[in-house]
């Protein structure tokens, strides 16, 4: 039985280091050609059907997680853009990473990738949206941000290269941690208990798991190879999905950052708008 988590463990950690890899280099080529600047120009556009989608966009090309995409808030508040449209781009950063999207595309399948896209888009939203004409930009704090330092971006094998191993440095671990929990499930966890207690039609199973997941600081990278391993064990994909988006898009290290520059009253609308992104996500995975 170890020797076969151990296997496991090796063939998961392998396929994921060398999607990630590969991946990662093309995208680091490709940001070289996506006007970063023309991007943040439309952010604070009038049409805000277009700030909107360029907020996504933006969000698709810096991909941070939930804690990383703080200094890059309190830019875009300094700089006076429209307070709904920093916060889709805080909802969505964490979620719509292109190298960890293309990698749950292999590994979930591209079916479940776009119905996640096309849900993360739609919610962060009518997220971002609904806080605005809710009046919350009132619990913005004032804050100063230094030590943040807009780079321009241009096509550049060697930069490409340093980016790879700079992001695979930072990510690996995660890799690696969610390897080896897939692994143990995989080898040590019996089928038919996964099956037989998380793979039946219960729907409180959905917001069970949106809640479990925001204490567990679990990125993207990490729950990909577990949510296999669970899916494989005869998990429900509804609860599979609210967790890996309650995981991600909020944390207990990101709400402690947020408190410096947001209220308490604003924060708390923030975890709880990524646990009901989370809940209903899972039941759209539920229903479908």
């Amino acid at each position: 039985m170890w020797t076969e988590t151990l296997t496991s463990f090796l063939f998961i950690a392998l396929e994921l280091t060398v999607l990630f890899i590969v991946i990662s280099f093309v995208i680091s080529l490709l940001q070289g050609f996506i006007p970063l600047e023309k991007i943040e120009s439309k952010l604070a556009g009038r049409n805000k059907l277009f700030a909107a989608l360029a907020a996504v966009a933006f969000a698709f090309v810096t991909p941070f997680c939930s804690c990383s995409t703080i200094p890059i808030i309190v830019n875009m508040l300094k700089k006076k853009m429209p307070f709904g449209i920093v916060m889709i781009f805080l909802f969505a950063s964490p979620l719509l990473d292109p190298t960890i999207l293309t990698i749950m595309g292999v590994i979930l399948g591209w079916q479940v990738t776009a119905i996640y896209l096309l849900l993360t888009i739609i919610f962060s939203m009518i997220i971002g949206f609904s806080l605005e004409a809710l009046g919350f930009e009132k619990f913005v704090k004032q804050v100063v941000m230094t030590g943040y330092d807009e780079q321009k971006r241009r096509f550049s094998l060697k930069q490409a290269v340093n980016e790879t191993l700079s992001l695979m440095k930072s990510v690996f671990p995660y890799l690696l941690i969610g390897a080896a929990i897939g692994a143990i499930i995989h080898g040590l966890v019996p089928t038919e208990w996964v099956a037989s207690t998380f793979g039946k039609d219960h729907w409180w199973l959905i917001p069970i798991a949106a809640l479990i997941g925001v204490p567990l600081y679990i990125r993207l990278s990490s729950m990909i190879p577990i949510s296999q391993i669970l899916i494989l064990k005869g998990m429900a994909l509804g609860p599979v999905m609210a967790m890996m988006i309650s995981s991600a898009g909020a944390s207990l290290p990101e709400i402690v950052l947020l408190k410096s520059i947001f209220r308490k009253e604003l924060v708390f609308i923030f975890v709880l708008s990524v646990i009901t992104m989370s809940t209903v996500s899972g039941f759209i995975f539920y229903l479908i």
